[in-house]
């Protein structure tokens, strides 16, 4: 285990801006109402990488695709007539082969111990709820993977054909003949809208009286605006790779920037928690472990360059065959000329 590797990026104005005031805080009491954003820097130990990190994060990983731009693949317009290349990369990003985090851990002792108000997640991963997060503590803003339906007629579709088409790297298709469109899980895709709980559930931010943003760059909205409704004197804390959104804008404001798991430990540290974080953590991974449905799968890199070789291989018979259709013709005009034009 290395040791912990967040820093602290504090305004200079702050009077109580610290980790060590926020830590304490929640020791006497003082903060009992802790509101949580969280994004893909908290699953990225899970073996999940996050969207825009250069040459680690998912969207310089698609470029062996050829997309159009790499976040057509999450666009329900691109989808809609090529699903492929989602799919191609599902059973490597899909849940059920991913296990929680520390950072997950560390939500989940929250809700234990009565101080997580409400979580926002930008994650379709679930694994909010395999760490032991009660679901009513939780908005999934852009879904997740619990279900799916038809993205054209709407029709659900069994859980157990879902399973068997990511499995085997299939697009699953609508079963009724009419339709034929391709399946979805029921996460959002860009070009769909949020989850009409979210304007409901934007509210409870000004109830809490701490708000804790983690593993986020905070430039996907709605979500981005969530931070900028805490009440003013109320603490942000962001534990992250680097700063984001308006954090550093108000004297309250805290950055810890570094992985989320580091973060989160130096925070049970300063807590007392540690050992009760590990104990929750270790027993959420044994439990996910005794019910993993897709072990020994290929991993995102392999999904990616199989979908990239079928791609090209595709391609490639397209321009063999227009090759071999030009170069036949391009022999009968030969022939033709070689007898002498037509008389008719």
């Amino acid at each position: 285990m290395t040791e912990i590797e967040a820093t602290e990026s504090i305004p200079s104005t702050s009077t109580q801006g610290d980790i060590e005031s926020i830590a304490d805080n929640i020791k006497n009491g003082h903060i009992s109402r802790i509101v949580v954003l969280t994004g893909a820097g908290i699953s990225t130990s899970a073996g999940i990488p996050d969207f825009r990190s250069p040459t680690t994060g998912l969207y310089d990983k698609l470029a062996p695709l050829k997309l159009p731009y790499p976040e057509a693949i999450f666009h329900i317009s691109y989808f809609s007539h090529s699903p492929e290349p989602f799919y191609a990369i599902a059973r490597a990003r899909h849940p059920g082969n991913l296990k929680p985090t520390i950072s997950h851990a560390f939500l989940a002792l929250l809700a234990k111990k009565g101080l997580l108000h409400y979580l926002f997640t930008q994650n379709i991963d679930g694994l909010e709820e395999d760490a032991g997060i009660p679901t009513d503590k939780v908005l999934w803003a852009h879904g997740n993977w619990k279900s799916q339906h038809c993205w054209k007629c709407k029709t659900e579709y069994p859980d157990d054909l879902m399973k068997r088409a990511i499995h085997n790297g299939e697009v699953p298709y609508c079963l009724k003949a009419e339709c034929g469109g391709a399946i979805k899980p029921n996460v959002v895709f860009f070009g769909q809208s949020l989850p009409k709980e979210f304007d409901e559930k934007e509210k409870v931010v000004g109830q809490g009286d701490l708000m804790l943003v983690m593993g986020t760059s905070l430039k996907v909205a709605p979500c981005s605006t969530l931070p900028r409704l805490a009440n003013k004197g109320v603490p942000r804390l962001l534990i992250n790779m680097e700063k984001a959104g308006d954090f550093g804008n108000r004297k309250e404001d805290v950055c810890m920037l570094g992985p989320c798991d580091d973060g989160v430990r130096r925070l049970a540290d300063l807590l007392g928690w540690r050992d009760e974080l590990e104990t929750l953590w270790k027993d959420a991974v044994d439990a996910k472990e005794d019910v993993l449905k897709f072990q020994d799968g290929p991993s995102l890199d392999e999904c990616i360059a199989k979908m990239a070789a079928q791609m090209d291989a595709r391609l490639g018979i397209s321009k063999g065959h227009k090759n071999m259709l030009e170069n036949h013709l391009s022999d009968k005009f030969a022939q033709m000329m070689s007898k002498g034009p037509s008389c008719q």
